[in-house]
């Protein structure tokens, strides 16, 4: 096999375009990044990286608080609206119908469509360079009781996460096979087979049952480049 060498980049993929919320209930705002992910276990920490430049950068640096929403498909259009746009310049939640809820532990607001919501304290802020790191420890989590299965797991399947990847969103595909299963004994490993094969019967006719609703909102046309 060979391999082509390239300069350093951000080739890391593919991540997942998160909706942040900052701000208040009464002043809410939301950013899309896709750079964030986990960064320890006990205590349970995530982070999310931000251009100073970008509105929100100042209002999570203040009040030390974001929310981290899981982005599905059916908000795939608001996701990708609320990281070109500026909540300087305008109302995010108004234009892309988007409801707020309110949190346990932070101020700031969650979003009701996302099935899962993380409530986030910074703890840390670590100017790198293009962006600043703004570490965090999860204080609360929020799942949408309809992606549980009957033993309380969050079911990934039926949720419709998407994926960034290069600047373009990607539909996440079905289960592969789960932590440790290369050293299963053969039954076990039988068993995860047969569990894995109905899990994706019963996302495709999922799938099938649920049509996308249309969307009453309408954006503006004009286009706005900006990196993430």
């Amino acid at each position: 096999m060979t391999k082509t060498v390239w300069k350093p980049g951000t080739m890391l993929y593919p991540l997942p375009p998160v909706m942040v919320t900052c701000g208040t209930m009464e002043k809410p705002n939301v950013l899309t990044v896709a750079w964030t992910g986990i960064i320890n276990s006990e205590p349970a920490m995530t982070y999310i990286s931000v251009r100073p430049s970008r509105y929100s950068h100042e209002l999570i640096k203040q009040n030390k608080e974001f929310v981290i929403n899981l982005t599905t498909s059916k908000m795939l259009k608001a996701a990708d609206f609320c990281g070109v746009k500026s909540g300087k310049n305008v109302d995010k939640f108004k234009e892309t119908g988007l409801t707020v809820l309110p949190c346990q532990k932070v101020k700031a607001p969650m979003i009701e469509q996302s099935p899962l919501s993380l409530e986030c304290r910074v703890t840390e802020i670590k100017p790198l360079g293009s962006h600043d790191m703004f570490l965090a420890e999860i204080v609360a989590v929020h799942v949408e009781e309809e992606l549980l299965d009957d033993k309380g797991r969050f079911e990934l399947e039926k949720s419709g996460l998407v994926a960034f990847c290069h600047g373009a969103y990607y539909a996440l595909g079905g289960k592969l096979g789960t932590f440790g299963f290369s050293v299963e004994k053969k039954k076990t490993r039988k068993q995860r087979i047969a569990q894995i094969k109905h899990e994706r019967a019963a996302m495709k006719k999922a799938k099938k049952a649920q049509k996308p609703k249309q969307e009453k909102k309408k954006f503006s046309s004009k286009k706005t480049k900006k990196a993430p």
